[in-house]
């Protein structure tokens, strides 16, 4: 399993109320590029091109239907896990998926997992972007 890696703006802008990371809050989403991820100079979403949305992938990827909650004063974010299914054709090449802020202005970015090459889904073929137990905790 990819490990999850957080940019650098995320830490400021969490620190400056950018992102409402409940439920109730904003919308996060995931979506899948083939360029490389800057953590220290990525910031927006436009910083890093998307895949074409084509043959089963949307464009702007897909909501990631976030929660947070808090205990013992230990933050975590979780979400739910993303299936995206190529139909009449294939989509990528990918190699990294990327969640963003789509209701925060400009979507800042938050974190991505690097899958270690590119990957292509042909026709009836999945790719699951596995959040696992959690997204990130805040501690």
């Amino acid at each position: 399993m990819a490990s999850f890696v957080k940019f650098q703006q995320f830490a400021e802008d969490v620190g400056k109320g950018i992102h409402q990371l409940h439920a109730a809050g904003h919308t996060l989403k995931v979506y899948l590029t083939n360029a490389e991820p800057s953590v220290s100079a990525d910031a927006i979403k436009t910083d890093l091109a998307e895949i074409t949305a084509e043959h089963g992938y949307p464009s702007g990827g897909t909501d990631i239907q976030n929660a947070y909650t808090e205990s013992g004063g230990t933050g975590t974010l979780t979400g739910t896990d993303v299936v995206f299914t190529a139909s009449g054709g294939t989509f990528g090449p990918f190699r990294y998926a990327v969640i963003y802020n789509d209701s925060a202005t400009d979507d800042p970015l938050i974190g991505y997992w690097d899958y270690g090459s590119s990957i292509s889904c042909a026709a009836g073929e999945t790719f699951t972007v596995d959040f696992g137990a959690s997204i990130l905790t805040i501690a």
